[in-house]
């Protein structure tokens, strides 16, 4: 390969990059249980949700106070790695990220659902919901992951002991919770490319008590039923109002619909949660004051939350951004997944559509039909409904000053982490075009989310050429001491095209929107009575 000059001014400046600390540390002996033989899979999570809606829907300045008194807290970000960062509380004009987490805990007051050794201390976060609120305050989606999502566990400070616990390249994502709900907000973080602001942990208690509180909850089945093998929820064929532990019953249920799949399990999780703030904004609940009130004292005192969220401006701020959403826009997504390559009975993230879904996250692309027609009309635009949308902040096209350095010689490797094969073709053919000729590809890694151009030591300049050339963003730019000239790593928030910027929405990745009544969950036929 060729070599650049030695004297450049530009490469001086860029000096040498400190080498950056690894990112896979290997696990120090911990191993996570086994699954149980009846795991809980539908939990708490409706109160979550449902109370942060109340927050957003109700008289925000009561139910703060109420909400600030009564919560237990937990640091936000556990990670012993400083790469997960937290937002400035100065940031309202972006979106907002909300991890919803339910968890299996028998410690305390749930010890009647179990004893400890079913799931001691914080239990495991057998429900984790992301809710994204966009920066125009006109959207929220709710994604549901998977409790048996395989992923790299980061280490994570225990929020109980304050000692490291150590995590794993590849481990169940409901584990995390063992260090601390603040260790799930910094596995997410590292999956998604998100910067989570706030988190909500609940426990049994809560679903019993939120849901008497509302008056109950409607839910449909298409078959009268009765599950005898775990949670003995029983239901009459059509419409049922349920509440208290018939209403933990349903969340708690784990093969009583469809075909007893997790895809069933996170449906009959959202048709609840749909049901549920139809409830909330319905009815004249949300201008009732003291039911209002009623509400948000029985989702506080069982609510663990993030410091950062357990104040008045913090809240009211939520509060502010939930109080004019359209349920329409109110959408509930499951992370793309498929079968976990190393146990049938696991899953892990199915790519590239996985990523193309959180680049949609981290651009604010509207889900939604409606979302996605209202942004398009405040841009002039006549077309309605686009399954791809522009990201905001990327460069302006602007022609790069002609390169002090020969191009034709600069070493420069496409490497392709999109799981899409001949990614790299149409960026090589660029790179040529733009007489980088020395360009060349190292072929497929395993999938990644964000696009990245790495450089070596004096290759700076290069690097931002490179950048400048398919208008990635400047956050793309990585200094890295092993990379021998420049490394376009190209993500899956980039799967097609020449220029970055375009996000692509997978395809029907919204399952239901929360105006959707969505008919009668089927009934799993091992559970029905005649």
């Amino acid at each position: 390969m060729g070599r650049r000059r030695a004297d450049s001014a530009a490469a001086k400046a860029a000096g040498t990059p400190r080498r950056e600390t690894p990112e896979n540390q290997e696990p120090a002996g911990r191993h996570f249980r086994g699954r149980r033989k009846s795991p809980m899979w539908l939990k708490i999570v409706a109160v979550t949700l449902s109370g942060a809606l109340v927050l957003g829907l109700g008289t925000a300045g009561v139910l703060v106070m109420k909400l600030q008194n009564n919560v237990t807290t937990a640091p936000l970000n556990a990670a012993v790695s400083n790469g997960n960062k937290t937002k400035a509380p100065e940031e309202p004009n972006d979106s907002m990220q909300v991890l919803i987490l339910g968890t299996d805990t028998r410690a305390g007051a749930n010890g009647e659902y179990g004893t400890e050794a079913d799931s001691a201390g914080e239990g495991q976060s057998d429900v984790m919901l992301l809710m994204n609120i966009s920066a125009d305050n006109s959207q929220v989606s709710i994604t549901s992951f998977p409790r048996d999502l395989m992923v790299p566990i980061p280490d994570c400070v225990s929020s109980v002991t304050g000692k490291v616990v150590y995590g794993s390249r590849s481990g169940q994502l409901n584990a995390a919770l063992g260090a601390g709900p603040g260790c799930t907000v910094a596995a997410i973080n590292d999956l998604t490319g998100l910067t989570i602001d706030h988190f909500m942990l609940a426990d049994f208690t809560a679903v019993k008590e939120l849901s008497t509180a509302l008056g109950g909850v409607e839910v449909c089945v298409d078959h009268a039923m009765y599950d005898v093998n775990g949670s003995f929820l029983r239901l009459p064929a059509g419409n049922s109002l349920v509440q208290g532990e018939q209403a933990l019953a349903f969340l708690r249920t784990r093969h009583s619909f469809g075909d007893a799949s997790d895809l069933d399990r996170i449906k009959a999780q959202q048709y609840f949660l749909g049901s549920m703030a139809r409830k909330v904004t319905s009815e004249g609940t949300l201008t009732n004051l003291p039911k209002l009130y009623n509400l948000a004292d029985v989702v506080t005192k069982n609510l663990t939350i993030d410091e950062g969220l357990a104040n008045i401006p913090a809240m009211i701020g939520v509060a502010n951004r939930l109080a004019k959403i359209n349920l329409a826009n109110v959408s509930f997504v499951t992370v793309p997944y498929e079968a976990y390559s190393g146990d049938n009975n696991r899953v892990q993230l199915k790519e590239p559509e996985a990523g193309q879904f959180f680049a949609a996250l981290r651009s604010d692309t509207a889900l939604t039909k409606s979302a996605a027609a209202a942004a398009e009309a405040s841009k002039g635009a006549a077309t309605p409904g686009a399954t791809a949308a522009t990201t905001s902040g990327t460069p302006a096209e602007v022609a790069p000053p002609v390169a002090a350095y020969n191009k034709a010689i600069q070493p420069i490797t496409v490497q392709n982490a999109t799981a899409i094969a001949g990614r790299s073709v149409e960026l090589l053919a660029s790179l040529s075009t733009a007489g980088f000729n020395a360009s060349r590809s190292s072929g497929d890694v395993a999938a990644q989310n964000e696009t990245k151009v790495l450089y070596g030591t004096d290759m700076a300049d290069v690097a931002a050429d490179v950048a400048a050339l398919f208008k990635l963003p400047p956050t793309a730019l990585q200094a890295d001491p092993t990379v021998t000239g420049v490394k376009l790593l190209v993500g899956t928030d980039w799967t097609s095209g020449v220029q970055f910027g375009t996000v692509t929405v997978p395809q029907d990745i919204v399952a239901s929107t929360a105006d959707q009544t969505g008919g009668c969950l089927k009934v799993n036929p091992i559970y029905y009575t005649y």
